[in-house]
């Protein structure tokens, strides 16, 4: 490359070459860094364009009295020392300011955690107030799901947030800390096409194809989810349930966009638009195609009941979500949701549209070639700029991740070595690593994961660039390990989130008898010299876990799972229940049925499957526990009850209101489900009856210097309930006593 164009390419984060996985070096041609410099709206098309851009910059960066952006320790006073003094003033994200006058050093006031300001200078600079690490979490395991698999062939349609609350208090009782599901960002539901759940619209709205609409018509259907019919008749039940909301709803509603603001309605404006001109803007009327335009400012005048129909299913979505958040704390999830936030978004949804600004054009997310994808991989994802990021605050991730995290406890960043370094791919051409601003991304989600009192997983599978572990783990942030192909699971480190595979690899039935390799086969993936040298490196990779973990079967997995030092364990429910198939092929569209497939029991029979509790146990016996602070075993009259207890099982039907939210029978009263099913399996009958209780005396408050006695009568409540088939509720004590149980 040219002299100005390698270093305005250096000044714009794109590296001059990069390592592939088989150790060659490859080179950043110059014509890939012209194109992925236009895409962040640099011009660079002549040498004397790229020096013209290189010197504007410069002096823009030298005029800044501080960098744009600093990382700091949230609670410290930090002391700055700007190039040049004068008047600053720190505006807080809460809105509160103060004032001064630097010289050689400015000092601040101690800064709360948050994303907050300094103006100096006529130079804004975004101070990242950040713990400096996230506690781990305890040895805990859950169970992972696909939402739209969740319904039974016999009931059909597409799986909801009902389904997901049902399975989820359901999974919870059995002593799971979470249930897992791929990501439920906004989609396309205009187009039944675009299903991937990694290729959404906006990861700031949420998917309402998943709503819970009371009155929705089902009809049966296959082994695989047809979701043209399944969304087609989701949205006309909710128009109808739209058109009849009534006045306390309507209020709930302006209440609701109040407090989103101008976000929600530009999304739900986009919405509307989509409705009338079709799925992706690109391909909208030119006028359509940015959001201030006159056209479109007509268009909202114009249609005030579309756009706040788009609003009121964010409203609902948000509302569904809440519910089983509330659902999960009660059944005593350490976690409860275990959400998925893709690496990206579409290039033509509402994401891009609302804040054309913040995403690159011309360019895409991707991977560089490989073994197993030598063209290398062209997400059509469309990626920030790094630099518009950051001038913005960063706020736009901020406002993403606190999204997610308002309803989850568990968040998996997916493929979080973006935030070290993307590779972007331009229209044409080999594509090239762009480095991202790494230690405020790890920042921004310490902030938002602490302020949540959540935990992040970052996805830290394939090339891993040197240190992003470490970094990582300094954060407190957990990695993921695969049994399927990290041979050494009694090495891994204890911030990790371990599972056998994952949506895009084979089951544990699958892959021990190939299917991947079959599939591959079909779709003309793989030259037919390599099957049999593919299919005898499985068999002895198959052997080999069996040797390891001490059994062939997919119990002596779970229980080597378990035993490792990771911190968390994700059981995925296709190994439970014996699939084969996986949930998605990747380098597919519609050649193998993605993101499609039936687990087989329905919503409310899953948590009963045999195989569940008998993997419920295996982590129990490792000291796994997916509650807070609840005992795990009979009690002594007069004893502090242990720590960290799995639940009874409890099964509960799950409705969504004319409302919106979802109910569960008796909610709120802390109503268990017994009669000779859920408190007889797997435990003795006064073990399952003493973990129940805790559930109950947990949930009804303990009056002070009546805690032990409160323990007791829920007990008594409990064996009452067992003997009649009656649910049971627990009452307050009457009677004094001395000794309590502990506190949360």
């Amino acid at each position: 490359m040219t002299s100005a164009l390698s270093r305005l390419a250096a000044l714009a984060g794109i590296l001059p070459q990069y390592c592939d996985l088989e150790g060659v070096t490859h080179e950043t041609g110059p014509e890939t860094a012209r194109a992925l410099l236009a895409a962040m709206g640099l011009a660079a098309g002549s040498e004397a364009e790229a020096a013209g851009t290189l010197a504007a910059l410069k002096v823009r960066e030298a005029a800044r009295p501080l960098p744009a952006w600093l990382v700091l320790e949230a609670g410290t006073a930090p002391v700055l020392r700007p190039t040049c003094g004068g008047a600053w003033r720190l505006e807080l994200e809460d809105g509160t300011c103060h004032e001064g006058r630097a010289q050689d050093t400015l000092s601040l006031p101690p800064l709360p955690p948050g994303l907050h300001d300094l103006i100096i200078g006529g130079h804004r600079t975004t101070l990242l107030s950040a713990p400096p690490r996230l506690p781990l979490p305890p040895r805990g395991w859950g169970v992972t799901v696909p939402l739209y698999g969740l319904r039974d062939a016999e009931t059909g349609g597409l799986g909801d947030y009902a389904d997901l609350c049902a399975v989820t208090v359901g999974i919870g009782a059995l002593g799971a800390g979470f249930v897992g599901i791929n990501p439920i960002h906004a989609g396309f539901p205009g187009d039944p096409q675009a299903i991937s759940p990694y290729s959404p619209s906006s990861r700031r709205r949420f998917n309402v194809a998943h709503l819970a609409c009371p009155g929705e018509a089902r009809t049966p259907g296959g082994a695989l989810v047809d979701h043209a019919p399944a969304i087609a008749g989701r949205l006309a039940c909710l128009r109808a349930a739209f058109a009849a909301i009534g006045p306390d709803e309507r209020a709930a509603l302006a209440g609701f966009r109040a407090a989103e603001g101008a976000d929600l309605d530009r999304f739900a404006l986009h919405q509307a638009l989509s409705d009338r001109f079709g799925p992706y803007w690109s391909d909208w009327p030119a006028a359509y195609r940015a959001p201030d335009t006159p056209a479109v400012s007509a268009f909202a005048a114009e249609n005030p009941d579309a756009i706040a129909f788009h609003a009121w299913l964010q409203f609902r979505a948000e509302r569904q979500l809440g519910d089983i958040r509330v659902a999960a704390r009660d059944a005593g999830m350490a976690h409860g949701l275990y959400l998925d936030l893709a690496v990206g978004t579409h290039p033509a949804g509402a994401e891009t549209w609302a804040d054309p600004d913040l995403f690159a054009r011309g360019a895409t997310l991707g991977a560089p070639p490989d073994p197993f994808a030598p063209q290398g991989q062209n997400w059509s994802l469309a990626p920030m700029i790094p630099q518009a990021l950051a001038a913005r605050g960063f706020r736009p991730l901020a406002e993403i991740l606190r999204a997610q995290l308002r309803f989850a406890g568990l968040l998996r960043i997916d493929h979080i070595l973006g935030f070290e370094r993307a590779f972007w791919v331009p229209g044409d051409g080999p594509g090239a690593y762009v480095a991202m601003p790494k230690p405020a991304l790890l920042a921004v989600a310490r902030i938002e994961a602490a302020r949540a009192g959540a935990v992040i997983v970052g996805e830290d599978l394939g090339v891993v660039p040197e240190g992003l572990r470490a970094d990582l783990a300094a954060s407190g942030i957990l990695g993921c390990r695969l049994a399927m192909f990290d041979l050494c699971p009694e090495d891994w480190p204890e911030a990790v989130m371990a599972s056998f595979g994952t949506h895009d690899l084979p089951p544990f039935a699958g892959w021990r008898q190939g299917s991947d390799i079959d599939w591959h086969a079909r779709l003309g993936h793989v030259a037919p010299g390599r099957l049999a040298e593919l299919r005898r490196c499985r068999a002895d990779a198959v052997a080999d876990l069996a040797r390891r973990a001490g059994g062939e079967d997919v119990e002596a997995l779970h229980g080597y799972l378990a035993a490792t030092p990771a911190r968390l364990v994700a059981l995925q429910i296709e190994d439970l229940l014996g699939r084969t198939d996986q949930a998605n092929l990747p380098g597919t569209v519609d050649t193998h049925p993605n993101w499609r497939r039936r687990i087989g029991p329905g919503s409310a029979r899953l948590a009963q499957e045999p195989m569940l509790s008998r993997a419920a146990a295996a982590m129990r016996r490792s000291g796994r526990l997916g509650a807070g602070e609840v005992p795990t075993g009979p009690l002594e009259k007069g004893a502090d009850p242990p720590a960290n207890a799995c639940h009874a099982t409890v099964t509960i039907p799950v409705s969504a209101s004319a409302g919106g939210s979802l109910r569960l029978p008796g909610q709120g009263t802390s109503q268990v489900t017994s009669g000779g099913d859920a408190m007889a399996k797997g435990k003795p009958e006064d073990d399952r009856i003493q973990e129940a209780a805790y559930h109950i005396w947990n949930r009804e408050g303990r009056p002070e210097g009546k805690e032990e006695e409160h323990w007791f009568r829920a007990i008594e409540e409990l064996q009452g309930a067992t003997e009649t088939g009656t649910p049971a509720r627990a009452k307050p004590a009457r009677k004094k006593t001395t000794a309590k149980p502990k506190k949360d």
